[in-house]
């Protein structure tokens, strides 16, 4: 075999101009895998939004409730006695063993940070809150979003509890998380400005909520260019009254005036505001036209240097049983994804500088090197240069030691689990050959092996995870197959 010896260089990870997230399982789908997800889009994601319950004093509980109730006649998604989320496996007398902690970690190994979506029982004590904060403590600079959608009626919450004791709830376990684990910054999801030709409109329920928008780290609203929210209980037509589309240029005025109105009641103190659910369902506009207003809302986001006050938005969802999805679940077989034309455009746009995290090549450097791994957006790593004669036909990194890594190579992302011994980078010329003699770098990130940042590492454990690294892989590197077929 041949191999080169590259030079060496430590690197740093910031972040894009504007943050991109993604849903991925929800009432409308299953959790897919993380592996399935990278090899499909080619690079990670800020942060993946996974949607759990959490209602232990219900009889029903923890049952999902579409299955505890599954001959009750419902007319409506949210008519169920709780919504219809996966339950929220740890908390009181629980271990995190099972959901949704198996995702986090899935997520956090592959380079990712964790949104995670709870809607809560807003009666539950303190003990309650505080089992679940420290249930998150281990898993770094993660994201709370509770109750979301509060400014609505469809939630279980915005049906038991009044606006006044949501809002007020929100507060009680911010300031609960803040004592017991401070590395989650909280998402307060709740209403947008009602008159766009007033300047002076305030937001839904802003007086019952003005607290929670104060101690929220990060505003959010849920918006979509068109969604049918009857799904699945009717079918879309033109004749409906159970879908809605909202143009671009209201869509996004809409965001820089709620932006403004929040931070009017921060006391003039801004905060990032992101959409953590969008897209343009396809049930309304049509798989083959559903990429066309996305793509205008990120062009006018760009057009508005909008990246000054807007922190990113979540695309909802990966895979989707409706039209809300880069995918939709094969109605025969739910592991089965069927890409949509939208799964195509959203490859071009994850490629976009504007939502592309920036890495940032620092001084050369000799092993052993101790790469920090803090978030997505915040990371140490290492280059490895090489210069390729022309696009190679067999192009593989071996590796001894056992380490959990991310790689990116030619713009494409790979994920290498501790066990993995050979990493073949050739996808990453599949549909991206290069020139002849070209210089590239392949970029190398070590997340959490467990997917839990650990106690054991020092003072800052609950921001950043360490990982040495000793060896470097051996490059097998070949500009000619090994024999052709006559």
């Amino acid at each position: 075999m041949e191999f080169q010896t590259p030079e060496l260089s430590r690197i740093t990870l910031h972040p894009a101009k504007c943050g991109l997230d993604l849903g991925d399982g929800s009432e409308r789908a299953e959790y897919v895998n993380q592996d399935y997800i990278l090899h499909t889009l080619g690079r990670p994601h800020r942060n993946i939004n996974i949607m759990y319950t959490y209602y232990p004093k219900d009889k029903e509980w923890p049952q999902r409730i579409s299955e505890a109730c599954k001959d009750m006649e419902i007319h409506f998604q949210w008519d169920y006695p709780y919504d219809d989320y996966f339950p929220y496996e740890g908390g009181i007398g629980k271990d995190t063993s099972g959901q949704p902690f198996e995702q986090m970690r899935d997520i956090r190994r592959h380079g990712q940070d964790v949104t995670l979506t709870l809607t809560i029982d807003c009666s539950l004590s303190d003990e309650y809150l505080r089992a679940i904060a420290r249930d998150l403590k281990p898993f770094g600079r993660m994201r709370l979003r509770i109750n979301h959608e509060c400014d609505g009626d469809w939630f279980t919450h915005n049906q038991r509890y009044s606006y006044e004791e949501i809002g007020a709830f929100f507060v009680r376990f911010c300031e609960i998380l803040k004592e017991e684990a401070p590395n989650v910054s909280t998402i307060f999801c709740g209403g947008a400005v009602k008159e766009l030709d007033n300047p002076d409109s305030e937001v839904g329920h802003e007086k019952e909520f003005m607290k929670a928008y104060q101690t929220a780290d990060i505003w959010s609203m849920d918006c979509y260019l068109a969604l049918h929210y009857g799904w699945p209980f009717d079918i879309c037509e033109k004749d409906s009254d159970s879908y809605a589309v909202t143009p671009v240029e209201t869509f996004y005025k809409r965001l820089e005036q709620s932006a403004r109105r929040f931070t009017k009641l921060n006391n003039g103190v801004s905060r990032p505001l992101v959409v953590s659910e969008f897209n343009t369902d396809g049930d309304v506009v049509g798989p083959l036209h559903q990429g066309e207003s996305v793509k205008r809302f990120i062009q006018r986001l760009k057009d508005g240097n909008a990246h000054e006050w807007f922190g990113g938005f979540s695309l909802y969802q990966f895979r989707d049983r409706g039209r809300l999805g880069l995918e939709i679940e094969d109605a025969n077989n739910p592991s089965v994804g069927i890409p949509q034309p939208l799964l195509k455009e959203y490859k071009e746009i994850l490629k976009d500088d504007y939502f592309m995290p920036q890495i940032q090549k620092e001084e050369e450097i000799t092993l052993p090197l101790t790469l920090r791994w803090g978030s997505a957006e915040d990371a140490e790593g290492l280059a490895m240069e090489v210069e390729l004669q022309k696009t190679p036909e067999f192009f593989e990194l071996y590796f001894e030691e056992e380490l959990n890594l991310m790689i990116e190579v030619n713009g494409k992302w790979f994920y290498k689990a501790e066990h993995t011994k050979c990493v073949d980078l050739m996808p990453a010329f599949f549909e991206n050959p290069i020139k002849e003699n070209t210089k590239m770098n392949i970029h190398i990130f070590a997340p959490p092996a467990t997917g839990e940042n650990s106690p054991e590492q020092g003072e800052d454990w609950i921001y950043n995870y360490y990982c040495t690294i000793n060896r470097l892989p051996e490059i097998r590197l070949r500009y000619d197959f090994i024999e052709s077929v006559g």
